[in-house]
């Protein structure tokens, strides 16, 4: 079977979508469905059933993708293995990482990296942890480093880098600043401004509430830490940020729990052979803690 048909196959399988997946592919959506169109002719079969605006897997599709995703796996890390007999560090290093580590921890070792092996393609995509983790299971990236999971998926790895305690804050003219106590049932009657609810950093925050059986008020989440930070400054509502954040716009309020800690470190697939541009990674990651 020709791999260019089966990448374009999973492709159109994964993103539910023929136009899509042609973006994915960097080709015109009729180059994708001449390749799927060829793949159903050398297999004899029907791959997915068109709708008027929506595709399905059919039997067959079901049947083919997962065996399709695993030829795919296995030609890529024949192709790195074989590539890393060579004793250079180049080629492409996809990364994908938050605003905040981006902004915040990586800069000193991408300059390191590019000083080190000036051969080396980074990419840098920009995602929550979520979308994170679906990179690296996807094989869209090689490395994540994002907030780490409590409980991460079957076939991951993780591993810490950095510990990012989190500190309870308000604008110095918020209510909450005023109290001389400040208790977790306190907390839950006023905005919090936080993560997204499928984020590691707002789920344990929920958590500490559950435990008390409060729930935290979060009507407006976003993922961007610099832009919690400032709406918090402006008196918007309270929330949790790195230490390494908070300054004179902010006020530090008792966090009434344990303190909370997040771990950020690297995610990758277990089963994945990497590069050794990402094996260079890896290695300033670690050596500089």
């Amino acid at each position: 079977m020709d791999t260019q048909a089966l990448r374009a196959f999973v492709a159109v399988a994964e993103q539910h979508s023929f136009s899509l997946a042609a973006e994915a592919l960097h080709l015109t959506q009729s180059a994708v469905s001449k390749r799927v169109q060829q793949l159903e002719q050398q297999l004899d079969c029907t791959l997915f059933d068109r709708h008027n605006r929506t595709i399905s897997l059919t039997e067959s599709g079901h049947t083919l993708l997962p065996k399709a995703q695993n030829i795919l796996a296995l030609m890529e890390d024949t192709r790195i293995a074989v590539a890393n007999l060579s004793t250079g560090v180049s080629g492409r290093l996809a990364l994908a990482t938050s605003h905040h580590i981006g902004l915040h921890r990586l800069p000193p070792f991408l300059r390191e990296l590019s000083h080190q092996y000036p051969q080396v393609d980074t990419q840098l995509a920009f995602m929550g942890s979520e979308h994170a983790y679906q990179a690296v299971q996807q094989r869209q990236v090689e490395l994540a480093l994002t907030t780490l999971a409590q409980t991460p998926p079957t076939g991951i790895s993780q591993q810490p880098i950095w510990q990012d305690p989190l500190l309870c804050v308000c604008s110095p003219q918020h209510p909450l600043a005023k109290q001389s106590i400040t208790g977790l049932k306190q907390l839950s009657q006023h905005p919090a401004i936080l993560p997204e609810p499928n984020t590691t950093t707002f789920e344990l925050v929920a958590q500490v509430f559950r435990q008390q059986g409060l729930t935290v008020q979060a009507p407006m989440p976003t993922n961007y830490l610099e832009t919690i930070k400032m709406m918090v400054s402006v008196g918007l509502g309270w929330s949790l940020l790195p230490a390494t954040m908070v300054d004179e716009q902010l006020h530090v309020l008792p966090w009434p729990a344990q303190p909370l800690e997040r771990q950020l470190g690297l995610v990758y697939l277990q089963q994945r052979t990497l590069s050794n541009a990402a094996r260079a990674f890896v290695t300033l990651l670690t050596n500089a803690n």
